[in-house]
């Protein structure tokens, strides 16, 4: 297993780095790696986070049809003659959630990442019920605004990754732990660069 955790840590790094430059062929990486952390997960008896990764493989699937769509119109536009000056070929352009709809996503996070968690807790021996499910709420979230490209994401992200370190840590996850520690790195400098190319794009 220790293995197959390292694998999938080493297909996690590739895809973050390829969210940070807004590149559509992440999600290759990123299904390759959620598909190996499913058996790593329930494994360790974090069945929230387990379950999250079947979620993933099939957002991932979503994001990526999604995500060549819009890196196909960014580079149309920065085509000549095509008016907007485009990133790149297999990049895509961000946007920004408003107001209303941050505290919309919140208030769905909140609820969705408790009722889980009394589900957990009830009916499963999950080992650590309400921070798994906190955690595999939030992913949701994330994830979908992700898809949406939208910049809030790594907000969620950055909070996810610190509490998954404390969590894996805990699991004696350690491989994982120390993925989801370049993950905070990297998702602080998505948020970095996400920002200046929506300011660029404005």
């Amino acid at each position: 297993m220790n293995t197959v955790e390292w694998i999938a840590a080493a297909l996690g790094l590739v895809n973050i780095a390829l969210l940070v430059r807004r590149s559509a062929w992440n999600y290759p990486f990123g299904m390759a790696m959620v598909a190996l952390y499913a058996t790593v997960f329930f494994e360790a008896k974090l069945y929230g986070e387990a379950g999250l990764q079947v979620f993933f493989f099939v957002a991932q699937a979503w994001s990526w049809a999604l995500w060549a769509k819009a890196a196909q119109a960014n580079a149309a536009r920065a085509e000549p003659g095509g008016g907007d000056h485009g990133d790149g070929a297999d990049q895509v352009p961000v946007r920004r959630l408003s107001t209303t709809g941050r505290l919309v996503w919140l208030t769905g996070t909140a609820a969705l990442a408790l009722n889980l968690g009394w589900v957990m807790d009830r009916f499963t021996d999950a080992a650590l019920p309400y921070a798994d499910t906190a955690i595999a709420g939030a992913s949701i979230a994330a994830q979908i605004l992700l898809a949406f490209r939208r910049i809030e994401n790594w907000v969620l992200w950055i909070a996810i990754n610190v509490a998954s370190i404390a969590v894996y840590i805990h699991k004696d996850l350690w491989p994982t732990a120390g993925l989801y520690l370049v993950f905070l790195l990297m998702s602080v400098l998505a948020l970095r660069e996400w920002t200046v190319a929506y300011r660029r794009q404005a």
